[in-house]
């Protein structure tokens, strides 16, 4: 999707692996403006990457937050995976999941239609998470260019600076 001639631009993130400071960076690297939470329960177990500490975190460095537990994946289907790993299973029921949340894929369209956003969600692997399907569901309703931020995009982004 272009707006004026600009391809517009979906982001995923996950923050396996990195610190809060380091996630930060990143986005602000990618120019987010908008992190878009969509874990069903925006919870961790790494410090500052629960919901609050997290909002409070971006805010600070300018970056807005937004939850969106409808577009995180259910538990029934999560708990699915843990028990077989089969990740074209736990594929096809998110996706049967997703097309039922359509509304929601369209609020998302309509933010990151304004909003310079990024999908957050634990793994690094964006190929290995459902923040992946959630972004095709937008590029393929709305044209926009998914970009899947991480470290080493922010290596590349660095190297082609220099």
């Amino acid at each position: 999707m272009s707006i004026l001639g600009v391809e517009v631009e979906i982001f995923t993130i996950g923050y396996e692996g990195l610190s809060i400071d380091q996630f930060k960076q990143i986005m602000l690297n990618a120019g987010v403006d908008t992190l878009v939470d969509v874990r069903e329960l925006p919870l961790s177990r790494k410090p500052g990457f629960s919901k609050t500490k997290l909002r409070e975190a971006l805010v600070s460095s300018g970056i807005g937050y937004i939850h969106m537990p409808r577009l995180g994946c259910p538990k029934p289907v999560r708990h699915q995976l843990k028990e077989d790993g089969d990740w074209s299973a736990y594929k096809v029921k998110f996706l049967e999941y997703l097309d039922g949340q359509g509304e929601e894929v369209a609020r998302l369209i309509e933010t990151a239609s304004r909003k310079n956003c990024a999908l957050m969600c634990f793994e690094a692997d964006a190929m290995f998470c459902h923040r992946s399907l959630v972004a095709k569901s937008v590029k393929e309703k709305a044209g926009f260019t998914v970009v899947h931020l991480s470290k080493k995009w922010l290596k590349k982004v660095v190297a082609e600076v220099a």
